[in-house]
């Protein structure tokens, strides 16, 4: 069993910021790329920002230079930095990641629970 727990959410002011942070544990051999998701009410879930093993990165075109993806191998743990918050990046925020429970395995997707992000004065 895998489990993703994320950590991080709360109410915010625009132009605050807050740091979210995922880790995950159990049958974990190897961790290719993890990332945040968000989803908005009334709104498709959307990839904000992921990261490869290697270091490779991803933004949404909104949230490039604001927001700062980053991982500890070791700790099997991603964070997403939010700087200068905007109404519109209230949603639900969800970590994400690709991985292989043992050698042989394929890679899987596994999901957190979910950590809300609410911007507003």
């Amino acid at each position: 069993q895998v489990q993703l727990v994320e950590s991080g959410g709360g109410l915010v002011q625009p132009g605050g910021s807050l740091r979210l942070s995922c880790a995950a544990s159990g049958s974990i051999f190897s961790i290719n790329a993890m990332g945040w998701y968000r989803q908005a009410p009334g709104k498709q879930r959307e990839l904000v920002a992921s990261i490869t093993s290697t270091g490779s990165t991803y933004y949404l075109d909104s949230v490039k230079g604001r927001f700062t993806v980053s991982r500890d191998n070791a700790k099997n743990t991603v964070f997403l930095q939010m700087n200068s918050l905007k109404p519109e990046d209230t949603a639900v925020y969800y970590c994400n990641a690709a991985l292989k429970s043992t050698r042989y395995s394929g890679s899987d997707d596994y999901w957190g629970q979910g950590t809300q992000v609410t911007v507003s004065s």
